[in-house]
């Protein structure tokens, strides 16, 4: 039995990550994907600084920052690719195909700790798979170019590898691992934007969206640990992959996507291979 609250507490995650990927890629259309990534990931560093303080928590072990920081580099990385697929490309097609593959990977590494996946598991690969061929679909039939669904494939990736990082990371305390993964993804980002000379500061009058942003996001971690903490780490990781639901919804609410009937198929199918893998 998985019990109510670590459930809640996933679907609480995967609201905020999913309204968090609304506001950023949204952002992204207007600023530099960096900048967008870089302030918010500082935003949300200075905010759980000062929620961690405040609540006293004791600072975790050695393994506890070095598994953050590589969840931090991780999701930034996959951020990163996923905002950039969100300006460039329709959010109600990247984000599906991110959630499915971040899903997949979790329950695959809890496979080989706690043992292999029972018959719903199965099936929700099974549907999975069949989701991103239908999403990958035009209207016609005719596949959408491959580099649309590439850039969040491989976001969806690296959203695996920070949800495993960050579950292991988190056995004996909730925010420091959180400034941990917030601080690594921001310094990487940093120094990747001065080496390569790319510019990356975002424009003032967009300031108050990437700080949004940046709150959703932190917010999304801390649900997603707790809910991890209490339950298991493949229910927490599937719950919060749902995270496309809501940002599927807003696109086609407030920027007026259509969404082909092979699409919605597919995108359907998606949350419900997600629902089931978590069961």
């Amino acid at each position: 039995m998985i019990g109510f609250i670590p459930v809640v507490l996933g679907l609480a995650s995967a609201l905020a990550w999913g309204v968090a990927d609304f506001t950023g890629g949204l952002a992204a259309k207007r600023t530099n994907v960096f900048g967008v990534v870089i302030m918010g990931e500082a935003v949300g560093m200075v905010l759980i600084t000062i929620l961690a303080v405040i609540q006293g928590e004791p600072v975790p072990p050695l393994y506890s920052w070095v598994l953050g920081g590589v969840a931090g580099i991780s999701g930034g990385v996959g951020i990163s690719l996923l905002y950039r697929a969100l300006a460039d490309g329709q959010m109600s097609v990247a984000a599906p195909v991110s959630g499915v593959v971040a899903a997949i990977i979790p329950v695959i590494f809890n496979a080989g700790v706690e043992g292999l996946p029972g018959s719903l598991t199965f099936t929700g690969f099974v549907l999975a798979l069949a989701a991103v061929w239908l999403i990958s679909r035009n209207e016609d039939g005719t596949p959408i170019h491959l580099k649309i669904l590439a850039l969040p494939a491989a976001a969806g990736v690296t959203f695996g590898l920070f949800f495993i990082c960050m579950h292991q990371a988190s056995q004996f305390s909730t925010f420091w691992p959180i400034v941990a993964s917030r601080s690594s993804s921001m310094v990487s980002l940093l120094v990747f934007v001065i080496i390569t000379r790319q510019p990356w500061q975002p424009q003032r009058p967009h300031w108050p969206l990437i700080a949004l942003n940046g709150l959703l996001d932190v917010a999304g971690n801390v649900f997603y640990i707790l809910s991890g903490q209490i339950g298991r780490l493949d229910v927490a990781a599937v719950l919060g992959s749902l995270y496309p639901g809501s940002t599927v919804v807003l696109a086609s609410m407030l920027l007026k996507e259509r969404i082909t009937r092979l699409q919605t198929i597919g995108i359907l199918l998606a949350l419900i291979a997600i629902g089931l893998i978590a069961l």
